[in-house]
Order: C-alpha cells, then structure tokens, then sequence
C-alpha cells in the first residue's frame, strides 16, 4: 500500500466477529459486473464470491457518531478484482449486495457510493472460542420473505495470522473497494486494516434461500457446499473518500 496518495478519512469503524464463507464462480457470470479499469483477480486459478458476516462497531462518519447506528449487523457478498495503478496493483473487492438492519444506513451507503446497500431484518449468534482447544460459533441471519437466511460458522481455537500464500491471507488482504457510479465511471476508495487472525472452521453453512435473494446469477454458486470457510476476529478500519479512476488502458 506505498505510494498511494492519502484521501480524507470517510470513515471509521471496529469490523469484529467475521465469518467468511468463500464459494468458486464461473467468471463469465461476473464480467459485465466489473468496473471499468479493473479486472476480475483470482487464487490458483479459480474465481470466488464471498458471503461475510460481521459486526459493524464504534462507526463514525466523517468523525461525527451517528445517533443509534453505530453497533450493528452487516452481511455481504462480493467478489475479487485488481486494478494496475502506478505503485503496482491495487487488490478490492466489489460488492454484489450489502444488508444492514437500519434504512438510514443503507440509504447514506447508496448516496455517497452508489454501493448495493438493502436493509432487512437481522440478528446474530457468537460464541467465541475462549482457550486453547476450545470450540466457539458465529451465525449472522438476515430475513428474506419472511424467512431467515444464515451464514454460520463453528470454529477451534488457536487463532493465527493467515499463512503467506494461502486462501484465507488472499481473502482478508483486499485493501480496496471499486464502484461503479451510476454515471459508468468507477470510484476507488481505500480500506486500512492491520492483518487479521482467523479460525479454521469445523462446520460452516449458507441456509434459506439465499439463491432467491441474490437471483438466478450467483444461485448455482452458493447452492453449492462453499469450497473453504473461515472466521476473522478483524480490527479497527478505516475507510478514506473515494476517488475516480481512469478507464483501463492495457
């Protein structure tokens, strides 16, 4: 991340509690999805979405607490790309929905980035592994027809940092989010966080219909058991003010 020239701070928040559950695309399904001047990024040639859940902390917009929506639930899915800039490629993501519980969050999120914000009823579980050995679960639900959908995770300690090299160091180590503005053009914004530590999972699940809530393009991909799972115990973040980039150009 040296080199990139700092834009004012957005935001600043505590992610906690992460479960990630990680599922293998066809990435012709994603490419009119991706934003002009990035490409669709992979691990050992396979194309993932995730659905993470976590816990949304001590949230600060523009250095000012907003009322009762601080501490809340998020869930989303997104995906994986890269984009070539001067310091070298920069790796995000891109989200395909986020759900949060509050209107006013979803709609803030929609003003400012043009991201995929929904607000829907939720409620989380977590039982945090509290020794060595010992066994802990997280869940995040959200409601969708009037049924709840959920992500879950049980996990085992120890917690480590990822492995270099490995999925879970490819997953959590995207420090870039790409939007496409209504307009076309994409807004890049930055996302600061140290490494995370992650649990390896024992028993990970998608339940409800999921399939129904994101639609018939991603249903055949998280019908599928996810290909890998694990939890994050996250960090303080900060996200800076987005700014547009130039379209590709080669």
């Amino acid at each position: 991340m040296t080199g990139a020239r700092q834009s004012p701070v957005f935001l600043t928040a505590e992610w906690r509690n992460l479960v990630l559950l990680n599922f293998v695309v066809d990435p012709g399904i994603l490419q009119d999805a991706v934003p002009a001047g990035t490409e669709l990024d992979s691990f050992e040639g396979r194309t993932f979405v995730s659905i993470v859940g976590f816990r949304f902390l001590e949230t600060r917009v523009l250095n000012l607490p907003i009322p009762f929506h601080r501490n809340f639930e998020e869930i989303n899915l997104r995906f994986y790309v890269r984009r070539r800039a001067a310091d070298g490629w920069r790796r995000g993501v891109v989200f395909v929905r986020e759900i949060v519980p509050r209107r006013a969050i979803a709609a803030i999120a929609r003003w400012v980035y043009n991201e995929r914000y929904v607000a829907c009823e939720m409620s989380s579980s977590l039982a945090l592994p509290d020794g060595p050995g010992a066994q802990g679960s997280i869940a995040y639900s959200w409601m969708h027809a009037g049924r709840p959908c959920t992500v879950r995770a049980e996990f085992r300690e120890p917690l480590d940092e990822p492995a270099a090299g490995s999925q879970e160091e490819y997953i959590t180590e995207h420090y870039w989010g790409y939007v496409r503005r209504r307009n076309g053009a994409t807004l890049e914004y930055r996302v600061e966080h140290p490494r995370w530590r992650v649990w390896s999972t024992t028993q990970a699940a998608l339940d409800g219909d999921v399939a129904g809530f994101y639609g018939p393009r991603y249903a055949e991909a998280l019908s599928a058991p996810p290909a890998s799972a694990f939890g994050a115990d996250g960090s303080p973040v900060v996200v800076r003010r987005g700014t547009p980039v130039a379209a590709r150009t080669g």
